[in-house]
């Protein structure tokens, strides 16, 4: 009898220890060649916030895109302890097409079919200016990180926190204020691209 009692009480407690093993923390992983393999379960992560219709030039880009923004929650937890995003931080900018008219909708818009992401990486053992851009369709496995002249240059020059928008990300800015990491020129109307 007491030597059941023990064995269910051991089998118990691996139980217990294996259910609070959890999956690794997502973090950047790469191809042989360098190139960036698409996160895998972003929508598990930590989402930040959507926009509708960004975009960061005068000139319409056409039908309005909804975007929305992840952060794995180990990333997250970081940055509310320090303003700061830690090394091996991932975004992930999902695109989606949005619609007006469907089901019973009469009004305003919701988001449809995927158009594809972006991610951003903050990797400085892999990239001499610690940043990485990377674009991804809904098909591909893997992608080369972005010319510097594109993504990288507009996070560098208008990002309110080290290459993230924190101005649009509400759950965010008041943290990074707090820790006096914000860019408080970030929110000029008159600073974007030309």
């Amino acid at each position: 009898m007491i030597k059941n009692l023990l064995l269910w009480t051991t089998i118990t407690l691996i139980c217990i220890a294996a259910a609070n093993v959890s999956d690794p923390a997502p973090t950047p992983q790469y191809t042989a060649d360098h190139k960036l393999l698409r996160p895998e379960n972003y929508r598990e992560w930590i989402y930040l916030s959507s926009g509708l219709g960004m975009n960061y030039s005068p000139v319409s880009m056409g039908e309005d895109m909804f975007t929305n923004v992840f952060v794995p929650q180990w990333a997250y937890q970081t940055f509310l302890k320090s303003g700061k995003w830690p090394e091996k931080t991932m975004f992930v900018v999902e695109e989606r097409n949005s619609q007006t008219r469907g089901s019973i909708n009469q009004h305003g818009k919701y988001q449809t079919d995927s158009m594809g992401m972006g991610v951003e990486v903050k990797d400085s053992a892999r990239f001499p200016e610690t940043w990485a851009y990377f674009n991804f369709n809904e098909n591909t496995k893997s992608a080369q990180a972005n010319p510097k002249a594109a993504c990288f240059q507009c996070h560098e020059d208008h990002a309110a926190v080290e290459h993230s928008f924190v101005q649009f990300y509400p759950t965010l800015k008041p943290v990074a204020k707090k820790f006096g990491t914000y860019k408080q020129a970030a929110e000029n109307t008159d600073r974007g691209p030309k």
